[in-house]
């Protein structure tokens, strides 16, 4: 490719890109407005103005608490994350691998992702008591199933060159799944992660609202008590902002991904 080609290449990348750019702005900008007038029609002691929940941002961002239940929240969200990933591709890797068993283990995942998982927080509380235990295996139990479905329906989708590779290669189970099964599966496992982050954040914050006396979730639940609006606001922009990134991130690679294959 010459140097005129790699050049239009980049201004027709450029030129695509503007307008997502400006849809993005339009949209937050939308927001704003709305959100204002909202506050001026319910009143700013209900729903805090845009301006005004940036400024609780800021006040509680140079809280000297903050940092420690920020810290808490990470720590548990990160470890509950690994394990929701780690397990739920094995997992999904085996099932996906041998039919039978994910014929069986399909509807039970399946009823078992419907069931609400607060429910099931009395029988977390009393395994693993009231400390980080807890808030980990509750997030991890919101990402781990979309992370195992999500799998074990791309490696029954792989392609059977795939599988005629390891047969002829004669690799082992081990090697098979980390040369050629989560390599050929993973635009469909960076779409499960997409959907386990949300889920395992949503199940820390809820171990967090409940029976716990650090993280972000402590914060929020103690705001809703004190019905400190602003506070509550203030958490929740954080929060929407912080999912929204990632999220946003991760959808580029999947986008990427496909692209490439």
């Amino acid at each position: 490719m010459t140097t005129s080609q790699t050049r239009l290449q980049t201004k027709m990348q450029s030129a695509a890109s503007a307008p997502r750019w400006g849809d993005g702005l339009l949209l937050v900008g939308t927001i704003a407005v709305l959100w204002q007038l909202a506050s001026w029609g319910i009143g700013g002691t209900v729903l805090p103005t845009p301006l005004r929940t940036l400024q609780q941002v800021g006040v509680e961002l140079t809280d000297e608490e903050f940092l420690g239940h920020l810290t808490e929240t990470g720590l548990a969200f990160g470890v509950a994350l690994c394990i929701s990933l780690l397990g739920g591709i094995s997992l999904g890797i085996l099932l996906g691998a041998r039919r039978l068993a994910g014929d069986v283990f399909e509807p039970l995942l399946i009823a078992l992702y419907s069931i609400p998982k607060i429910s099931l927080y009395p029988v977390v509380l009393l395994m693993f008591g009231l400390g980080i235990s807890a808030k980990i295996a509750f997030g991890a139990i919101h990402g781990i199933i979309p992370m195992v479905i999500f799998t074990m329906t791309a490696v029954r989708n792989i392609r059977p060159v795939y599988l005629r590779a390891i047969r002829t290669h004669r690799l082992t189970a081990w090697q098979g799944a980390i040369h050629v099964l989560i390599p050929a599966t993973v635009p469909e496992i960076v779409a499960g992660l997409r959907i386990a982050f949300s889920l395992t954040l949503l199940g820390t914050l809820l171990g967090e609202m409940f029976a716990s006396q650090r993280g972000i979730g402590h914060l929020l639940m103690r705001a809703i008590d004190r019905n400190d609006a602003p506070t509550i606001m203030a958490l929740s922009l954080m929060l929407f902002l912080f999912a929204t990134i990632v999220s946003l991130c991760l959808l580029q690679w999947d986008r990427r991904l496909r692209r490439a294959s």
